[in-house]
């Protein structure tokens, strides 16, 4: 038996999780008969059968199994060790990567993100776009900007402030929802986000065939009621800056959601961390009363990129 490399515990890893070789060569970046090849030969070297070959694709042997545990713990060791190296490292340079929602960085936080790189050339930025939450602690992202009551309680952070949500039309909408709003159409989103307080709202409050149009993402659900398709709920700072719409009715409290920065505890004394969270908190504050749903009119003159902030630590 030959000593085995890292190398070979993630080829047979990448097989395992892509259930046959096609998957897995995409994965490592090599070509098929790179990895049928490679695969024969660890197997001969260890005198045993890692997979075994079927129509649906390659199923692990219990040796195989053991071996990807093996190299799923090993991974997780060099991950633990890369962010405690960060966490320690001098300099604020190098690449953040930044998960957030597409409404977010839409309607928020692009603007934010150029003035950083004009202050910090020597950060890049990589961010990515999802409304799932990516695991920070495997390194799928390095700073999360989410709107959440639940932030994950392995992450620290900071809670920017509240994210209001009131009910928006285009204006030529307005009168009639004042006069029978029983006929008006509604856009709402999608069942992926029915567990939402405000979906199930809508779903228990008005009538089905007046629901005419869902999205799965907040930035679609503006877009359709920016369109006339129908009113419906938008966050405040999205409804506020959107051209032809105006509030139907004041921001309800049950719908709001906090705001929050979130990075793994090994990597929030690294100084390019440490510089990107104080820098977005800080320009996050001054565009509170826009989250917050202050009265629109009292929006005048804040600027675009940025008012106030509530702080508080998650348990690491």
């Amino acid at each position: 038996m030959r000593d085995l490399a890292w190398d070979d515990l993630r080829l047979v890893r990448e097989v395992a999780r892509a259930s046959g070789m096609t998957g897995a060569a995409a994965a490592l970046g090599v070509d098929h008969s790179t990895v049928f090849r490679r695969l024969g030969a660890i197997e001969t070297a260890l005198e045993t059968k890692l997979f075994e070959r079927r129509r649906t694709g390659y199923v692990l042997t219990p040796a195989g199994e053991d071996m990807v545990r093996i190299a799923e713990r090993f991974e997780q060791d060099i991950t633990d060790f890369s962010r405690r190296l960060e966490g320690g490292a001098i300099t604020a340079r190098g690449e953040i990567r930044i998960a957030t929602a597409d409404s977010l960085l839409a309607f928020l936080l692009t603007p934010l993100l150029a003035r950083f790189r004009k202050s910090c050339p020597e950060i890049t930025l990589d961010v990515v776009i999802g409304n799932t939450a990516l695991n920070l602690s495997r390194r799928d992202a390095d700073v999360a900007i989410r709107a959440t009551d639940q932030p994950p309680d392995n992450l620290v952070g900071r809670r920017i402030g509240t994210i209001a949500w009131a009910l928006y039309g285009r204006e030529e909408m307005a009168e009639q929802y004042r006069t029978d709003h029983d006929a008006c159409n509604w856009v709402l989103l999608g069942d992926e986000m029915a567990g939402l307080k405000v979906v199930r709202w809508v779903h228990a409050e008005v009538s089905a065939e007046r629901l005419v149009y869902k999205a799965n993402s907040v930035l679609g659900l503006a877009s359709a009621v920016e369109a006339g398709i129908g009113i419906g709920h938008l966050p405040c700072f999205i409804g506020d800056r959107s051209r032809g719409l105006v509030r139907l009715a004041e921001p309800e409290p049950a719908f709001s959601a906090g705001l929050w920065l979130l990075t793994h505890p090994d990597l929030r004394r690294s100084p390019r961390i440490r510089v990107f969270l104080d820098f977005m908190a800080a320009e996050l504050q001054r565009l509170r009363p826009l989250l917050e749903g202050a009265p629109p009119a009292s929006l005048e003159g804040l600027s675009r990129n940025g008012e106030g902030q509530d702080e508080a630590a998650l348990p690491s």
